[in-house]
């Protein structure tokens, strides 16, 4: 029997007989379900693999190995050496089944090198997907079945989530309408068709057992409010058009179909209730929550407040959208927060988040308000949910840090809030929520009255392909221009202005955002007349994988913010660690 146990979580593990089959630095490695010996390699190549895919009988791998400029789909079969599908000078990727097992489709992009690009400009990346005999292994094999339209729109996502359907389609997911969307191509090649047209984000797409629908979560359904939720919805792989299976006011995401066709299991939440596993008949019929035993008894549901749909204009014209987090009830002028997510690639909702990281600052959030303050969490550009443009402005991150307009729009219309004081407003956010709460604070300090960073970008030119501009002879025609950019859109440009009082936190063994981004910065910060503080987190990682240190950093972000925007618990504080 074969398995795949662990959904989309990577690294992959799949359930082979009495063996699991998983990935370790790069390579493939199998270990006994027992466990009573040691795992060993199932097999060994150069470069790293990724993207392990069984066929259906089980019989054999396909996986793409990554060789830095260029990458092959390969096919392990027991006691036979590997068979490279189609190898050439390109990164192909992406490998996937037919449904009898006999071919490959995959995805074909030019291997890396050439004449150096300049570095401010769109790069438009042609791709395509091919298709090849699972047993072939010269290189005109391959038959191209279908190329992307010439334009960067189209090459921002080059066909996610490909899969090899019933009915004679392979689905696949592109931006080429706007719109991250699934399309579906003849297995012989042809025209792809769009099969969820209107203006919402498909994520997590599944086939169906029978292969003739492709289940998903999306923020699609009858209600304007959907635009910031999640909901189960249903497409057929050869026609256009969609059904929404868990409408109303929940947040249901990462759907998955049993083997028998006969239910959808998934993530299911409110805004008062955590992500809890649910089912649903396929056909139709009742929400079943067998995970709702999971929840303590003494988590505080009734005490949990529905945050409400804000949308404001920026100064530039964009149309962005957040959730206020109030406690009802109350009088007088309370202090503000902004509260900036992380990505940028994401999307805070109406509702309890699918992903760990921000399903905490959700509870943060929710803390905070049950706390006094009434807080503004900012879906601005570069997130997801609201279309290509919004997520792939031309001047955002170290190309001109367009979306911080978006931040600073934000604390200015929490400010003229007749509840709100306007003098007591805060900011705080984690990653690239991190980087723009140093933008907040280091460009703004007279709108942010104090903010917590925590493990936040403030340097975009040590970061990446920008800090090494230079290879061989010929160098990167704008780099010194892309480089002085990138300074001045990162917080490290502003320091001078910084007023306001700030806690940074950081885990020293980050794998995400390096450790010496916030180093820098706070030295550059400690001779200032400055309200500084910072926290360590030892040998921890950007998730805070361990529950204590989560907690403390939670603790630590709301007890910083009461301290300096709550005038009755205020306390004067110098530049220092905690």
């Amino acid at each position: 029997m074969l398995q795949r146990v662990t959904g989309e979580m990577e690294p992959p593990l799949h359930l082979v007989g009495a063996k699991v089959v998983f990935l370790r630095a790069g390579q493939v490695l199998s270990a006994s379900v027992a466990g009573k010996k040691a795992a060993k390699a199932l097999f060994t190549t150069r470069g790293t693999v990724h993207d392990l895919q069984w066929s259906p009988d089980g019989s054999a791998l396909a996986f793409t190995a990554n060789r830095t400029d260029h990458s092959f789909i390969g096919v392990h079969r027991e006691g036979q050496p590997i068979t490279w599908i189609a190898p050439g000078f390109t990164r192909d990727s992406s490998p996937r089944w037919s449904r009898d097992g006999s071919k490959l489709a995959f995805v074909r992009a030019p291997g890396s090198g050439g004449a150096p690009r300049p570095l401010l400009e769109r790069q438009v990346v042609a791709w395509s997907i091919w298709s090849c005999d699972a047993k072939a292994y010269p290189p005109n094999s391959a038959r191209k079945l279908w190329d992307a339209p010439r334009n960067f729109r189209a090459s921002t996502l080059r066909a996610a989530s490909l899969t090899w359907a019933a009915l004679g389609r392979i689905v696949f997911s592109s931006y080429q309408d706007g719109w991250p969307h699934l399309y579906s191509i003849p297995e012989t090649g042809g025209e792809a068709l769009l099969l969820t047209p209107g203006a919402f984000q498909v994520e997590q797409p599944v086939v169906t057992s029978d292969g003739k629908s492709i289940v998903f979560h999306a923020n699609a359904g009858p209600d304007k409010l959907d635009a910031d939720r999640r909901h189960i919805v249903r497409a057929a792989v050869d026609k256009a058009g969609i059904e929404v299976l868990t409408p109303g006011d929940g947040i249901e995401a990462s759907p998955v179909v049993t083997g028998d066709g006969n239910n959808i299991a998934f993530l299911s939440a409110t805004a008062s209730r955590p992500s809890v596993l649910a089912v649903r008949p396929f056909a139709g019929g009742a929400i079943t929550l067998p995970g709702a035993s999971l929840i303590p008894p003494q988590f505080p549901t009734a005490e949990l407040i529905t945050p409400r749909q804000v949308i404001y204009k920026s100064p530039d014209g964009a149309t962005v959208h957040a959730q206020l987090f109030e406690q009802p009830g109350t009088s007088g002028k309370k202090p503000g927060i902004v509260f900036i997510h992380g990505g940028p690639s994401r999307q805070m909702l109406l509702g309890w988040h699918y992903m760990d990281y921000y399903a905490n600052s959700y509870a943060v959030n929710q803390y905070l308000a049950s706390r006094g303050f009434v807080v503004l969490s900012v879906n601005y550009r570069l997130g997801i949910g609201y279309g290509h443009d919004f997520q792939y402005p031309r001047d955002g991150g170290a190309m001109g840090a367009s979306e911080y307009q978006d931040v600073k729009a934000a604390g200015e219309w929490l400010a003229k809030q007749p509840q709100v004081d306007a003098a007591r407003v805060g900011v705080y956010g984690g990653s690239y929520g991190g980087y723009l709460t140093a933008m907040a604070l280091a460009k703004d300090s007279k709108l942010f009255a104090a903010g917590v960073d925590v493990h936040g970008v403030h340097d975009w030119s040590r970061m990446g392909r920008l800090a090494t501009t230079t290879e061989g002879f010929e160098k990167v025609p704008d780099a010194d221009k892309a480089l002085a950019l990138a300074f001045k859109s990162s917080p490290v440009a502003y320091v001078a202005g910084w007023k306001s009082p700030v806690l940074f936190i950081h885990a020293d063994d980050d794998r995400n955002v390096r450790f010496n981004q916030s180093v820098d910065l706070i030295r550059r910060l400690e001779s200032m007349p400055l309200q500084m503080e910072t926290m360590v987190v030892v040998d921890d990682t950007h998730h805070f994988m361990r529950h204590a240190n989560q907690l403390a950093v939670n603790e630590a972000i709301a007890e910083f913010l009461e301290r300096k925007l709550k005038p009755a618990s205020s306390a004067t504080t110098t530049s220092g660690s905690r």
